[in-house]
């Protein structure tokens, strides 16, 4: 919008219609008068169309008839006439003073608090140190010192390296940058050995640090040793001296054949829900974290019931919403009755749950070669039993016992 445009629209203007025999007169007294007018048209000869400021338009009507001429208001534009319209409806005058005060007045709080470039850190998590630190919504934004707040937050959470937070009216953007997430490490001074963790048969081993205790093909049971937390030291040639050992931390890879068996038992009657059509509604309203309930705080009148929560939140343009919440909260009435399960549904449900836990067993390097289920129902109840036969990482590093603690 030009301008020129704002300013007509802030002062306000007059269409008018000027019909006679000599309407040209009517615009030369205009100009005398030093009436500003723009738009001029002529649908004909004797017809003239402009339009005046709204400041200029009295005294006009005398000038149409010293020209012999008739000057109709076609149509009124701008600030001052819209404003006239509420001359008497007082209602709606104080109305629109409201809500431009109310305006004026939310634009200097924060009411929207927006993360964003954050991975691993929940918004939550941020959202809530921010409250803490005395930034949210309701916050009065111009006594918010940004940069301290944001340093102050790095500081208390350490999964952010980087803050920064831009208060742009109602709405303050935090932007942040995580850390680089840690490498995991060894601590090679606590020493110890790496013993099998299941029953197998070895099928690869690879000593880092240590003495392999086991061969390719051996068949250890849970809690053989399988790389000793030591290294064998031989005195020098020809030498009379013992051999020496020298302990550290056991470090490297063992791989083995295992079979593992899994079991998963569910009963055949289980009790659900059955609503009995009863239930009891509330309405609530939240602005800027603070909660008012439109029902009366009389408890619940079910012993036992499910609660369904419907919020509306009032929508922003650019964003997600603001911080203004109706919820209506639904408390329904169920009793509970017991029901057969359907056998079959039951045993593809456990399976899924024991394959579930196989996978989290062998981890991300371990692998099935080969599994099958059977089922079997005894005293109301099915129970389910997975064997597998597997190759899976073996070791799991023990911590050595010190000699003053050890029996």
């Amino acid at each position: 919008m030009a301008v020129r445009q704002i300013v007509n629209l802030l002062r306000g203007s007059v269409e008018l219609e000027v019909q006679g025999a000599f309407p040209e007169r009517f615009l030369n007294l205009c100009a005398q008068r030093g009436v500003a007018f723009w738009g001029v048209e002529w649908p004909d000869s004797h017809t003239l169309r402009l339009t005046v400021a709204w400041t200029d338009r009295a005294g006009l009507g005398e000038l149409g008839e010293r020209t012999m001429c008739t000057v109709t208001r076609r149509r009124r534009r701008g600030l001052p006439p819209f404003l006239l319209g509420f001359r008497h409806r007082y209602a709606l005058l104080a109305g629109l003073c409201l809500a431009l005060l109310v305006t004026v007045v939310l634009s200097r709080f924060v009411l929207v608090v927006e993360v964003e470039g954050n991975h691993r850190v929940a918004d939550v998590v941020i959202l809530t140190e921010l409250q803490r630190l005395g930034l949210g919504p309701g916050t009065y934004g111009p006594g918010v010192a940004a940069r301290e707040v944001a340093n102050e937050a790095v500081l208390r959470m350490e999964d952010i390296a980087w803050m920064a937070i831009n208060i742009k009216g109602f709405q303050a953007q935090v932007l942040v940058q995580e850390t680089l997430p840690r490498p995991e490490t060894v601590n090679e001074t606590v020493l110890g050995d790496i013993v099998a963790e299941a029953p197998g048969i070895i099928t690869h081993i690879e000593a880092w640090s240590g003495d392999a205790a086991v061969e390719e093909g051996a068949t250890v049971l849970a809690g053989d040793v399988l790389i000793r937390g030591s290294i064998q030291m031989d005195p020098p040639q020809w030498s009379e001296n013992p051999i020496l050992w020298m302990p550290v931390r056991a470090m490297g890879q063992v791989e083995g054949r295992t079979w593992r068996t899994l079991t998963a038992v569910i009963p055949l009657e289980a009790e659900v829900k059955r609503y009995t059509g009863e239930e009891k509604s509330g309405w609530s309203l939240t602005f800027l974290g603070r909660r008012v309930n439109f029902f009366q705080n009389s408890g619940i009148p079910f012993d036992r019931y499910d609660k369904i929560s419907r919020t509306w939140c009032l929508p922003q343009p650019k964003s997600g919403g603001l911080p203004v919440f109706l919820c209506r909260e639904t408390w329904r009435e169920y009793e509970t009755v017991s029901l057969p399960v359907e056998e079959g549904a039951a045993r593809v449900l456990l399976e899924e749950r024991l394959a579930e836990q196989l996978a989290a067993l062998l981890g991300e390097d371990g692998r099935e070669v080969s599994r099958s289920f059977s089922a079997e129902v005894a005293d109301g109840q099915l129970a389910v039993t997975l064997t597998a036969e597997c190759v899976e990482e073996l070791g799991r590093f023990v911590p050595a016992v010190p000699a003053e603690t050890a029996p």
